[in-house]
């Protein structure tokens, strides 16, 4: 059953019926909240619901990438995978929809194309692109994080004769390109999946790459049931663990440094890491991996041998090589047989800082020195992340200020929670909290229960409205930008810099401090009256 939400006035407004939007829902239902939600899709599921390119998996455990809020369902679902794949992510998703009867709340195939605030009546406007015009007291943003796909600004992309798909909108009958000639551009985390199973369809597969990327084995295989029997069993405290971690995964704490260690023993450390097949396998060794640039380069170089050891042509390898900024400070991939995709004789590498896109026609693309025929192009050029689906609606606060034009210099907000001047507007994971550099599914029931529980207090206490104070937002943009700084982070250019974006401001956008800290901070200012909130 899906809804058709009728003019009117609602407790809540829900944009998006991804993860974090389903369990919005859920928590407002249960508080007893008249809610809506509009979902651009035709069904539930976000970024696993648009993301379909080849190769689409999760890069956190299946067992870590799940809810934690109702022990029945972590018992009655099965993974099979210890990596989810897209398409068994989104049938997790649809069984949740399911099993807690969302979809009657939730209006498909409808996207939010602007929000007012109405200061007189307190309420938020909201209209869609199939003409719904309705009121809430709140607006919670629950559009994702990695939800407005991001174009090459290559020029004449539009007079390419041949097919072109970005991984983040592929077709949902999907894509034959057998026999054909392919051009990949992008070398993420959607390229690094991707590219391998594109090679073994194309007649032949030439690869784009501006920035080599640190990349490690899956190591991807069927869950043992042994394992998943004993973590059900303990899933209660490995959830609480969970959630009281850095990352919102359980992984060792480690005090020691690389740049202290036995040159030996530091080798076998992160040979034990490399064979982890995690994220956190390498960078969680030492404790200064992200701080220390002699630390980071001692990572860098082990991962650069690893490389080198698996591609065949030298010059091949040293191009695929990252030397050009930090390890860790662009997202690291998991891949599977991603560098060996490159000893094929139908793939071919093209370094295009060396030789730059200078233009697509409708044969193919061109470089400063040579000319590509292509049948197909594939764009892995990732989005403009946390804050491109905010910008993309454009809530309309106080004094007719835009989000975008307080947002000029770069985002801000108190807790990554709220910002001044959009009274009852509330982000899930966005700008200034965790969110991409932690296990999503925790970040984000974090962030539900404290909006929810916040907006269930107001209630019960006849409070109509809150929004963050001017000095408690200019004092954790501040901390958010210090804590980041400590780090290596803003030596790359990387879309947690919005560096991919042309024009966005240079800044570091999540809240590097940890989950476990943040979750701290956040308890506490709700205990203390939700200091730093005005509630009127």
């Amino acid at each position: 059953m899906t809804a058709s939400i009728g003019p009117g006035r609602y407790d809540a407004v829900v944009v998006g019926a991804g993860f974090a939007g389903m369990y919005s829902l859920l928590r407002l239902r249960e508080l007893g909240f008249r809610s809506a939600v509009f979902e651009a899709a035709d069904d539930v599921g976000g970024t696993w619901y648009w993301n379909r390119y080849p190769g689409a998996r999760c890069d956190i455990e299946s067992m870590d990438y799940s809810y934690s809020f109702s022990p029945e369902l972590q018992q009655e679902w099965e993974w099979t995978e210890r990596y989810a794949t897209q398409p068994e992510i989104l049938r997790y998703a649809n069984h949740v929809a399911d099993r807690f009867d969302l979809r009657r709340d939730i209006q498909f195939n409808t996207r939010v194309v602007g929000a007012t605030y109405d200061e007189r009546d307190g309420v938020w406007e909201v209209t869609t692109d199939r003409g719904d015009s309705v009121s809430a007291q709140f607006l919670i943003m629950a559009a994702g994080v990695l939800s407005t796909p991001k174009l090459p600004e290559i020029p004449g992309i539009e007079s390419f004769a041949g097919a072109t798909y970005h991984t983040a909108n592929w077709p949902h009958a999907g894509v034959d390109l057998s026999g054909l000639r392919v051009g990949v551009i992008g070398t993420g985390s959607s390229g690094i999946q991707s590219i391998p199973l594109i090679a073994e369809q194309a007649d032949h597969l030439t690869v784009f790459q501006r920035t080599p990327n640190f990349s490690s084995p899956a190591l991807n295989a069927p869950l043992d049931p042994t394992f998943v029997a004993a973590r059900k069993a303990g899933y209660e405290e490995y959830r609480k663990a969970a959630r009281q971690s850095h990352i919102g995964v359980v992984i060792p704490h480690r005090d020691d440094l690389a740049t202290a260690a036995d040159p030996a023993e530091r080798e076998e450390n992160f040979r034990s890491g490399w064979t982890q097949g995690t994220l956190f396998g390498l960078a969680s060794k030492y404790a200064d991996v992200l701080i220390d640039p002699a630390a980071n380069e001692y990572v860098a170089e082990f991962v650069r041998e690893r490389i080198k050891e698996v591609v065949t042509d030298p010059d091949v390898a040293t191009k695929l090589a990252p030397t050009s900024h930090p390890y860790g400070t662009k997202r690291p991939c998991l891949d599977t047989g991603y560098f060996e995709t490159f000893n094929r004789d139908n793939v071919t590498l093209v370094d295009v800082r060396e030789a730059p896109i200078v233009a697509v026609d409708a044969a193919g693309l061109r470089t400063s020195v040579a000319h590509y025929d292509l049948d197909a192009l594939v764009f892995a050029t990732g989005f403009d992340a946390l804050t491109g689906p905010l910008f993309a609606i454009n809530p309309v606060g106080v004094g007719g200020t835009t989000l975008r034009e307080k947002w000029e210099h770069g985002p801000r907000t108190y807790l990554g929670l709220a910002t001044a001047g959009f009274p009852n507007l509330f982000t899930i994971t966005g700008p200034g909290s965790p969110s991409v550099l932690t296990n999503m599914m925790m970040s984000i029931e974090q962030h539900v229960e404290w909006i929810t529980d916040c907006v269930g207090a107001m209630r019960d206490r006849g409070i109509t409205t809150i929004e963050p104070q001017v000095d408690a937002e200019d004092f954790w943009v501040d901390h958010v930008n210090e804590v980041g700084n400590m780090t290596l982070y803003p030596k790359a250019d990387s879309w947690y810099m919005g560096a991919n974006v042309p024009g966005k401001p240079r800044v570091f956008l999540p809240y590097v401090g940890g989950l476990e800290i943040y979750r701290g901070i956040c308890d506490d200012v709700a205990d203390d009256d939700y200091r730093g909130f005005t509630m009127a």
